[in-house]
């Protein structure tokens, strides 16, 4: 048994991150900010027991490598490593002692030691963690890659007597067992609708980012729930699904590390670069990889960057993997981190009531997503004019239960998306959305895709409201997409964090010709656009009011500006 003190390595490694002796990003940095300011916290449902938070480490440091260089030897676990397990396990609640945190995330580039850790801690609740009918599960996309974390855990287990003989424990070709306690480890795939039923203990999720629908997700989320002190765990690397369960996830986290977000049971940590760092440099590979010169080799590395600076088609690998950014497969239009850097998730709706607004609608095709977008602006204290934008989106019952796009239900449950009944959108009552909301603005104009959208159009011009026909055409898309994004990277324009937003600006690629014009793309038919083209058209409409000088022009000439479009 390890005479090692786990807690006390743990807090040299806050100190060594946050005192910038450990080169980290702002992620990890801001996990360390937390537990401490955790452990500072006096009057708390929750306390931090340091038997407990010792107990994961030394039970794994009892197991052995099962690959590479360091087979057959004792697990040595590293300072990062220590930090992340005494956090989850040491927190438990005061009147019961059950663990505080049930949901774990942890993102860290390829080779950092991720299924020795989880075959470990997979270990750990099927045996010492005192639970009767501990069901543990490793789930992954395919069979495969659940049994590398499960095949791991057999070989540990076999090559280990003294584990076996202590809690009886019988390694079988599928499964792992301790009958002493009716306690079994398997390997799950992504099969949902062979997952139902389960009664989750611990539920391991390797590389989440894999994931292209949250199927798996929710069945192992919900299988937890009969559990005192259950444990979802979802480990990965970045990946290339922008609109996916793990970029859901990963978004929440980065909420709960600024302390934007609230989540006393959830953990995460993400170790990648940070904005502005060049990923070409050493400095950046070791920021974002905590294992560097331990099981991530230096020289191995280097020699993938090479290909990667070689060839630009292998850098977005290169970083996903080893540097764990997250990058769109192919050109992407916008970089997402100045995009998401822009979200003023604080700044609502109702505080532009009464302000100018111009609406821009993109109904595309009837059976598909239909969106809509309300754009603002005022002067702040830079004395520079923000632009805000609001969007909505409608979708029929149809397509929200068959999509391939399974995020459509979440995002319908969460309020996110306007459910019409039927196979095709209720362009009815999209018509009546904007009649009732235009009420509450200044409109200045309804900017509008005569496809699909003529009668609609013509409907509320007869109640008075101003619409402007814009086609989709590269002469109307290129300087107003040029200027979205610049507005953008000068953090002039606003979102207010919708996912759907989000992940339709992820989605964009953009095209340039010979004379330099843009307009925007997408890779693939379910790569939804609709919002992105919707601002589009919402900012040329803007362009053409020149609405930075709206405040010196009362709205009667502002109308008289809109005369002039026609």
């Amino acid at each position: 048994m390890s005479s090692r003190n786990f807690v006390k390595i743990a807090n040299k490694y806050i100190s060594d991150v946050l005192s910038g002796k450990i080169s980290a990003c702002k992620y990890v940095k801001q996990a360390c900010k937390r537990q401490l300011k955790d452990l500072e916290r006096s009057d708390w449902q929750f306390v931090f027991d340091e038997d407990k938070a010792s107990k994961i480490c030394k039970f794994i440091e009892l197991l052995h490598h099962v690959k590479g260089p360091k087979a057959g030897e004792n697990i040595t676990l590293e300072p990062w490593q220590i930090f992340i397990l005494t956090t989850i396990f040491g927190w438990v609640k005061k009147d019961t002692g059950t663990r505080r945190f049930t949901r774990v995330y942890i993102e860290v580039p390829r080779g950092n030691g991720k299924s020795t850790l989880l075959s470990g801690i997979g270990l750990y609740m099927e045996t010492a963690d005192g639970e009767k009918g501990a069901d543990i599960y490793s789930f992954a996309t395919t069979r495969d890659q659940a049994k590398i974390v499960f095949g791991d855990a057999q070989a540990m287990a076999r090559g280990n007597k003294k584990l076996l003989q202590a809690y009886g424990m019988t390694v079988l070709a599928h499964s792992i067992v301790v009958l002493g306690t009716n306690s079994k480890f398997e390997a799950k795939s992504a099969d949902a609708d062979s997952l139902d039923g389960l009664n989750t203990h611990c539920g391991i999720i390797d590389e989440l980012h894999a994931h292209k629908t949250r199927a798996v997700f929710d069945v192992v989320e919900t299988s937890i729930g009969k559990r005192d002190q259950p444990l979802m765990i979802c480990i990965t690397t970045a990946g290339f699904i922008l609109n996916g369960i793990c970029m859901e996830q990963r978004q929440y986290i980065a909420q709960l590390l600024d302390g934007s977000a609230d989540g006393d049971s959830q953990f995460g940590i993400i170790y990648s670069i940070d904005e502005g760092d060049d990923w070409r440099d050493e400095e950046s590979l070791i920021k974002a990889n905590p294992n560097w010169g331990v099981s991530v080799n230096p020289d191995e590395i280097h020699a993938t960057l090479a290909k990667a600076l070689a060839n630009p088609r292998s850098e977005n690998n290169f970083k996903t993997k080893h540097l764990d950014v997250w990058c769109n497969a192919d050109s992407a239009f916008m970089q997402m981190s100045k995009w998401r850097r822009a979200f003023r998730p604080k700044v609502e709706l109702k505080e532009f009531e009464g302000y100018p607004c111009i609406y821009a609608l993109d109904l595309a095709a009837k059976t598909d997503i239909a969106a809509l977008i309300r754009i603002f602006w005022r002067t702040e204290d830079d004395k520079k004019l923000h632009f805000y934008h609001f969007p909505e989106f409608w979708l029929p019952s149809e397509r929200v239960n068959d999509s391939k796009n399974t995020q459509y239900d979440g995002w319908a449950k969460q309020g996110l998306i306007h459910v019409t009944d039927g196979e095709i959108n209720d362009f009815t009552a999209i018509q009546n959305y904007i009649a009732d909301d235009a009420q509450h603005y200044d409109t200045l104009a309804v900017a509008f895709d005569p496809w699909q959208a003529y009668q609609l159009a013509a409907n509320l011009a007869d109640q008075g409201l101003p619409m402007v026909e814009i086609k989709p055409t590269v002469q109307n898309f290129s300087e107003p997409m040029k200027e979205m994004q610049a507005l953008t990277y000068q953090e002039l324009l606003h979102s207010d964090g919708n996912p759907i937003m989000d992940w339709m600006v992820s989605n964009v690629v953009a095209h340039t010709d010979a004379k330099d014009n843009i307009y925007p793309r997408k890779t693939n038919p379910e790569n939804k656009i609709d919002g992105v083209v919707a601002l589009i058209m919402a900012i040329k409409q803007a362009m053409f009011l020149q609405v930075e000088e709206y405040y010196n022009y009362t709205p009667k000439k502002a109308k008289k500006k809109l005369d002039l479009f026609f």
